[in-house]
């Protein structure tokens, strides 16, 4: 899906992976734009002093900021930043074009790239430079600005669950793990398959903090100047790295159906492909099939299919590299299934075979294909739901931490001081504290002690390690 880059810490997407994003992009742009959002886009370049306007944002980006201090010859004038995210250049536009109540709400989305200086870097998890999507709107009231961000956040959930078939908690991040600037932040949260937890999107209420630093006013309805109430909210190529590692085994790649950029790798097997024109012609008509308009309004998408035509390589190392590379669904058609009038469909989540009447195989295919967008999400709920733990014990906190790993449900104090502590001594941080009932294990609304100093608690928190 991706290769290292020669700069440190960025990377190459290859096709395989390109094409997840792609979808990515195409479904998630559909759903923000159904929101009432417009897409645009705002320089890459940030000059350094938009950054400082805003104290508690230039604190937290310093440290990964990428900064062009010469061009064209010459020093600069004044240093440009290259965009680590896009609060402060988009608040200098919006200044000019908020005057009134009447323009409000602005409901702006760019799709663009990020540079952030990470010291420790993972393929698609963490790299220095990053494809993603970020939102940025202005509203009236300070509600209609937490309404904005609680609807995002939904949106996140809702594409994760049901369209990475990934799992996640939707909560609310605790003030000293939330994004620099914001009044609240909000996230939703997975749990990989070696039980670590991933930060999987960000929804933030900037309250009118940047407002203020931009001078980003309105008149409102009683002529009086108002600074507008904002939001941000974004997800990146890291949903990618989620999908991996929620799904994947040691084969290789298992891609949900809905964002696979291949659907069904249809292989004859045969040594002459001149010689074999039969088996060619029923794959070829396989696949034309699958294209049939029925079979995308089921599933939401049309079915991407290969005829593999390769006489360079055997059926086995075939088998192995779609394998490898997650193609859902493996269609096999050798001379034999001919003679019995029927071909070989291998679900790559289960590495099943079925023998399926050649007149029966595209639906077949069609249902398979939908059946393992929903096999795929259970799956990994059962998962979480086997390494979610109630802990009211430090030493049992850190020992299930070690072994197994997972999701801890514990007590926190609300102390910064305490939350920093356990990470110290634990390298676990408090993920979110949940906003929905489900995705709780105990009691919204719990009194007890603080898992690690006993102080007091009225609810639980998650805690896990992370990436």
């Amino acid at each position: 899906m991706a290769d290292y880059s020669p700069v440190k810490g960025c990377m190459v997407i290859r096709p395989n992976g390109y094409a997840v994003w792609e979808n990515i992009q195409r479904n998630l742009d559909r759903m923000i734009k159904e929101t009432g959002h417009q897409n645009a886009y705002f320089p890459i370049f940030i000059p350094e002093s938009f950054l400082k306007k805003e104290a508690d944002h230039v604190e937290g980006f310093a440290p990964q900021c990428a900064v062009v201090t010469y061009a064209g010859a010459k020093d600069l004038e004044e240093k440009l930043v290259v965009r680590p995210t896009s609060e402060t250049i988009i608040n200098s536009m919006f200044a000019k074009w908020i005057q009134s109540y009447r323009d409000l709400p602005l409901l702006i989305n760019q799709w663009a790239n990020v540079v952030r200086w990470e010291m420790r870097t993972r393929l698609f998890l963490r790299t220095t430079e990053f494809l993603w999507q970020e939102g940025h709107t202005c509203h009236e009231t300070p509600e209609e600005a937490e309404v904005e961000t609680l609807k995002m956040l939904r949106v996140y959930k809702d594409f994760a669950e049901n369209y990475m078939a990934m799992p996640v908690i939707a909560g609310l991040k605790t003030p000293s793990e939330k994004f620099a600037g914001a009044e609240r932040t909000y996230c939703i949260e997975a749990m990989l398959q070696d039980r670590k937890a991933l930060q999987a999107g960000t929804s933030h209420n900037l309250g009118q903090n940047f407002a203020k630093a931009f001078e980003t006013k309105f008149q409102d309805r009683t002529a009086n100047w108002q600074f507008v109430h904002q939001t941000s909210w974004g997800v990146s190529t890291r949903l990618i790295g989620g999908i991996v590692m929620t799904h994947s085994d040691d084969k290789g790649l298992v891609l949900p159906p809905k964002l696979a950029g291949l659907h069904v790798a249809i292989v004859p097997i045969s040594k002459n492909p001149a010689a074999d024109k039969a088996l060619f012609d029923v794959a070829d008509k396989l696949a034309y099939e699958l294209k049939n308009p029925e079979f995308t309004g089921t599933l939401g998408y049309t079915i991407t299919s290969k005829v593999d035509r390769d006489d360079q390589h055997s059926p086995g190392w075939k088998f192995h590299e779609y394998e490898l590379t997650g193609i859902p669904i493996r269609v096999e058609l050798g001379a034999r299934d001919l003679e019995k009038n029927q071909v070989t469909i291998v679900r790559r989540d289960t590495g099943v075979k079925q023998f399926i009447p050649i007149a029966d195989a595209a639906k077949t295919i069609a249902r398979e294909l939908g059946q393992m967008q929903t096999d795929l999400l259970e799956r990994a709920r059962e998962i979480r739901k086997k390494f979610s733990f109630v802990v009211d014990d430090y030493e049992d906190f850190k020992k299930k931490l070690d072994e197994p790993g997972g999701f801890l449900h514990a007590h926190w104090c609300e102390q910064g001081a305490c939350e920093a502590k356990i990470k110290e001594e634990t390298k676990a941080t408090i993920r979110c504290i949940p906003l929905d009932a489900a995705d709780r294990l105990t009691p919204s609304v719990e009194e007890g002690k603080c898992i690690r100093c006993n102080g007091k608690s009225m609810t639980r928190v998650i805690f896990a390690r992370s990436y």
